[in-house]
């Protein structure tokens, strides 16, 4: 597998402020998500489930490195992904030696077929549902046969900037079931189980969905 780097981020009015948050927020975001986050979530030990032991996956918006670390300790080979710089380096300091790209999820450069899995928690909501879409359908092809893609989204019917709140100025959006369950068909991705969740992990309500590389 090679990694390749970005020769340049596609950033929008929509993505850029977000990512603005996130890296004036960074002296406290890592820090209560990566003490909060030492085990497997449900989803995660759901989706676990269906990889093989040392297979390699790819942790896109991987922040602090909190998840990477839960799939480092089950023997898991992971390729950590994200665009905030400030939150690379808490992942760097936690894991130094797992491979780390900063990079716009949209730009997914790496060959084809070279992950036996994708983790997204938290990450595809934070882009239009037409540059989702488009990742969904870029992500079948960086997948190989028989991979599983596992996501949390965000649950609603109007996406938008959060105003209030924890860290205002994000971008989200939201998505509801059978629309997920449509986008991830049309990009070719089997859907395995897709439940809806409240205050779990997180506070609100979330859909976690895993889905198979058709």
């Amino acid at each position: 597998m090679t990694l390749h780097k970005p020769q340049h981020h596609t950033t929008s009015h929509i993505v850029a402020p977000t990512i603005k948050v996130y890296e004036e927020g960074a002296s406290t975001f890592p820090k209560r998500w990566t003490a909060r986050r030492k085990w497997s979530s449900a989803l995660q030990k759901e989706w676990m489930a269906c990889l093989s032991r040392g297979a390699v996956v790819v942790d896109l918006g991987c922040g602090g490195g909190q998840d990477a670390q839960v799939l480092r300790r089950e023997g898991y080979r992971v390729v950590r992904m994200d665009l905030t710089a400030a939150f690379l380096r808490v992942a760097r300091e936690a894991i130094p030696s797992f491979p780390l790209v900063r990079a716009d999820i949209r730009e997914l450069l790496f060959r084809a077929a070279s992950f036996d899995g994708v983790w997204a928690a938290v990450s595809l909501i934070h882009l239009p549902k037409t540059e989702a879409t488009r990742l969904l359908r870029a992500l079948r092809l960086l997948a190989k046969p028989g991979a599983t893609l596992a996501a949390t989204l965000t649950y609603g019917m109007k996406s938008g900037m959060l105003t209030k709140g924890w860290m205002p100025g994000r971008y989200f959006a939201r998505w509801k079931k059978d629309e997920l369950a449509k986008t991830l068909h049309r990009a070719d991705w089997q859907v395995l189980s897709s439940r809806v969740v409240s205050n779990q992990e997180r506070k609100g309500r979330w859909i976690n969905v895993i889905a198979r590389r058709r």
